[in-house]
Formats: structure tokens, C-alpha cells, sequence
């Protein structure tokens, strides 16, 4: 069977759309699973429908293993990979599968440093992409201008950036995606530093702080990346083989801050695309809207139906009471805090609840229960504050996660994995920083009264001490001894007529 490329589509008389030549538009740093299941997708649509008419370069960020050469097998695939996205979409299962051509070649800056920086010569080049993980975005002392390359992703950028002023060519639109507050912003901070410490021109600094712009942006998807137990059907079914299959949920999102004239240089509006991939002056509300929602949902209900005895994310939305309870969180008590209309709101919410009930996505709930504590307060706390400064009451189901959180987090053994808790006659692992680990530890033997008091109190954690919300601990207290002698289900439960009683 022959490897998926333009001359094995042609033999095979595919008719579906493709695009074989264009200027190279765009350069992204990365060339995993994510990008090319959501930029690279959203570029090839571009192409397709708007008249983007572009290609993106692909870059390794870092030096990529032996074991796997991404280098090679995009290049010897002329760049193509079939995209499987699959899901429920207004509460119907839907499979959609695309040939994406949008990226012309792959390059490694270790193996060629040389051909990276031709890359910033490119007349053509307009945009650069990046998702170089958490981790990428990050300030090393140890990177220099001299290095072939520099050793972090900042320390390309600013030595790909200075060989184009070095040409005299326009600026370039940055978008980050990396998983971090203000992503672009914290990118060219770091760049401007470099500059600084490296004793590169002032006119350089200047070019890069006023004609390039550096655009943070949100990133929504879930890729699970490569089939693994659907390969070997799906390879019969397309009658080539294809090294890169990537798989994704049929939702996507994309915000970018930054001027309208970007939207504009996409071809988002052409393309059809103005309700998936937008920019606008400010993106906070929409992250806050994912944050809330999305990852609050999910925090909210995980560990109560981890305990109740759940252990797939697509099952709890099968069981009546904990999808009540999810849906009594969001609809009822995270939605009315937030600020985009409500519209707007119920739309991303109702796409929420069809994305937990994915068929394709085993979304196991200890994996979401992850160090919970910091997930908590970032994605939890801020709405039990904002609806008890609106409605001076108390969010019934919030307050009973929170309980539940704590039921969770109730381990009697701490091990090198993490601690052990039990669910029933199992036992599972809390994962969390050991700090944290070692604290819920040490109150193991707690009654619920001192439990929840030392909990509430540790500003650490919390950045407040909780005790300080009217009525917050006592009913935490009341909420976990209700755990202790019915169960979190019945909780959850519990707490959704009290919501209703409202």
C-alpha cells in the first residue's frame, strides 16, 4: 500500500480539495497532534473557502527524538494527513473526515539552522504560529545569539526576527497558543529581553516592539491525537497509509487579540468562519468563559461522580443525576456571573454538554481530578465569589463540590505515586504537588469540623482564607457529613433541589 501523498492521491482519482502550491505564509513552531488537527485545519479551510491562499512551514521546537522523526515523515507525505473529527453536535454523533494540505514542508533547526533562518527572508511570510507547550514560553538564561540554535523557542524567535529587519522586510503577526495567561504578551517580553541582553541594535528593539504584533490568543479543542485502535480500519478504508492521522473533536475555537486587520489578512469572513475563529480587542471574557464553563464544569462534578463509582466522562452524562448536577452548576450558577451576553453564553454551554457526551473521547475522571486544589481555585472559586456578591447567597451545587473535592482528597496512605484514597473496596491516587499532598496527609484523622476549618483557612491555596465567605464552611461541613452518610451522588443530588427551591 503506497504512503499518503499528492502523486498516491492522484493515482487513486481523489476528488476532494487539495492544494498543492502557495506562497509559504505562515511559520509554526510545533508539529504535533494539536496544531495540525486545529491551526493546520483552520488554514486549510482558509485556503478552501476565504482565498487565505497560504502554506505553513512547520518547525521542530526542539530537537526531535530518534524514535520519531516528524521531519521526515511530513516531508515524505508532501505534507499531508488525514483529519478525523468526531463528536456529538446538536446531540447527534457526527464523523467528519478531511485531507489536510495546508502545510508545505517540515523543517529541523538543529539538522539545518541555516534553512530556519532563509525562512525569515520569505517576502511572502505573513503570520507565525506557535504551541510550544507551557513550557516553551519561558525565559533561559543559558540561550545565546550564537547558538545553531538558540536553545529555547523565545531565543529562535528573536535570532528569526532579526535576521528579517537584518532584510529589511515588514514585521510579522505572532499568534501564540501556548497554554498560559497572556501568551503573547509574555513572548515578545522575553524577545525584548533577549535584545537587551544580547546587545542587539536599538533599532531592532524598536522594530520588534512597533511593527510586529504579538497576539495572545485561546485555543479550544480536544485532540486525542494518532487512532491507535482505529488505525488499521481506517487505512483500509482509505487504501493509503498515513504515518500522521490525527483525530479531534468535532468542536473548535480559536480567539485572537488583535487589530480587525488580521481577521481581515485570514480571510475569516470569506472562509465562513466568523463564529470559529475570531479576533477581538480582548479575548479575557472568553477566556473566562472557557475557564469558567468548560474546565469549571468538569472540576465541579468530577470528583462527586468519581465517588459515586463513574470513571468515564461520557458515562456521568448518562446518569441523570450527576448531568443534572452539571448542568444546575452551569446553567444556574456559573452562567448568570459572567459577562458576555447570555446568548452567547448558552451556545458555548450547550456545545459543553454535547462535547462531555463524546462517544470517541474515553476522558478518564481521575485524569481530569489532576491537581485539583489549584484547578479549584482558578476555575471554581472565582464563580462562588461572583454569584455570592450578586444573589448574597450561597451556590448550592459550587458549595457541594467543594465538599466533594474534599471527600476526594481523604487519603490514608502517602506514597511515592501520591496518596491513596478508597472508593469503596478500591483504592485510586490523589494526584497533586506534594505540598499539597503532604497537608490533606496530615489532617487524615480530622473531624469534618477541623477538616474543612484548616482547609477553608489555607490561604496558600486558596490566595484568602474561605472562612470568609458568609456561611461557606458550614455548609461544606454539613455537605460532608452528608457524604460521609449517603454518598456524593446523594449530595449532588440533594444540592440541585436546594438550587431549585431558590
Amino acid at each position: 500500500m503506497e504512503k499518503l501523498s499528492f502523486q498516491t492521491l492522484e493515482s487513486q482519482g481523489y476528488e476532494g480539495y487539495v492544494l498543492k502550491d502557495a506562497p509559504e505564509r505562515v511559520l509554526q513552531f510545533g508539529e504535533g497532534n494539536f496544531l495540525r488537527a486545529f491551526v493546520d485545519y483552520w488554514f486549510d479551510i482558509l485556503n478552501e473557502k476565504g482565498g487565505f491562499h497560504g502554506k505553513v512551514v512547520v518547525v521542530t521546537p526542539i530537537s526531535p527524538p530518534k524514535s520519531f522523526d516528524a521531519v521526515k515523515l511530513i516531508n515524505e507525505q508532501d505534507g499531508l494527513y488525514t483529519l478525523y473529527l468526531r463528536g456529538m453536535q446538536d446531540g447527534k454523533k457526527v464523523e467528519q473526515k478531511r485531507i489536510i494540505s495546508s502545510i508545505s514542508r517540515c523543517l529541523n533547526p538543529y539538522a539545518d539552522f541555516q534553512a530556519f533562518l532563509q525562512c525569515a527572508k520569505n517576502p511572502d511570510l505573513q503570520f507565525i504560529v506557535s504551541n510550544t507547550t507551557e513550557a516553551g514560553i519561558v525565559y533561559d538564561p543559558g540561550t545565546a545569539y550564537d547558538q545553531e540554535p538558540p536553545h529555547s523557542f523565545p531565543g529562535k524567535m528573536t535570532r528569526l526576527l532579526h535576521e528579517r529587519w537584518k532584510a529589511g522586510l515588514p514585521g510579522l503577526t505572532i499568534l501564540a497558543c501556548e497554554l498560559i495567561d497572556r501568551n503573547g504578551e509574555e513572548l515578545k517580553k522575553i524577545i525584548l529581553r533577549h535584545i537587551q541582553e544580547w546587545g542587539l541594535e536599538s533599532d531592532f528593539y524598536t522594530w520588534v516592539e512597533t511593527q510586529n504584533t504579538f497576539c495572545s490568543s485561546l485555543v479550544d479543542r480536544i485532540v486525542p491525537g494518532y487512532p491507535r485502535q482505529d488505525a488499521d480500519r481506517l487505512t483500509a478504508e482509505s487504501n493509503y497509509e498515513d504515518a500522521l492521522m490525527d483525530t479531534g473533536e468535532i468542536f473548535g475555537f480559536w480567539v485572537i487579540e488583535g487589530p480587525e486587520r488580521i481577521a481581515e489578512a485570514l480571510h475569516i469572513k470569506e472562509a465562513g468562519l466568523e463564529d470559529k475563529v475570531i479576533v477581538v480587542p480582548d479575548h479575557t471574557p472568553y477566556k473566562q468563559r472557557k475557564v469558567r464553563i468548560l474546565n469549571g464544569a468538569h472540576t465541579s462534578f468530577v470528583p462527586g461522580a468519581y465517588l459515586s463509582g463513574q470513571d468515564i466522562v461520557r458515562d456521568c452524562m448518562a446518569d441523570e443525576g450527576i448531568k443534572t448536577f452539571m448542568n444546575t452548576c452551569i446553567y444556574q450558577e456559573i452562567i448568570p456571573t459572567l459577562t458576555l451576553p447570555k446568548e452567547n453564553l448558552l451556545q458555548f454551554a450547550d456545545s459543553v454538554v454535547d462535547r462531555f457526551g463524546n462517544p470517541f473521547i474515553d476522558h478518564r475522571l481521575l485524569d481530569i481530578c489532576l491537581n485539583s486544589t489549584s484547578k479549584w481555585r482558578a476555575r471554581v472559586l472565582p464563580s462562588v465569589k461572583a454569584y455570592v456578591e450578586k444573589f448574597k447567597k450561597l451556590p448550592s451545587c459550587l458549595t457541594a463540590s467543594f465538599a466533594c473535592y474534599l471527600a476526594f482528597y481523604r487519603g490514608s496512605e502517602l506514597t511515592d505515586e501520591g496518596l491513596m484514597g478508597t472508593r469503596g473496596k478500591e483504592r485510586y491516587t490523589i494526584r497533586d504537588d506534594c505540598g499539597v499532598l503532604e497537608f490533606f496527609f496530615a489532617r487524615r484523622n480530622d473531624s469534618p469540623e477541623a477538616y474543612v476549618d484548616a482547609v477553608c483557612g489555607n490561604e496558600t491555596f486558596w490566595g484568602e482564607d474561605l472562612r470568609a465567605i458568609p456561611g461557606f464552611a458550614d455548609a461544606v461541613i454539613q455537605n460532608l457529613r452528608d457524604i460521609d452518610a449517603h454518598g456524593t451522588h446523594w449530595v449532588m443530588e440533594r444540592a440541585v433541589s436546594l438550587t431549585q427551591d431558590y
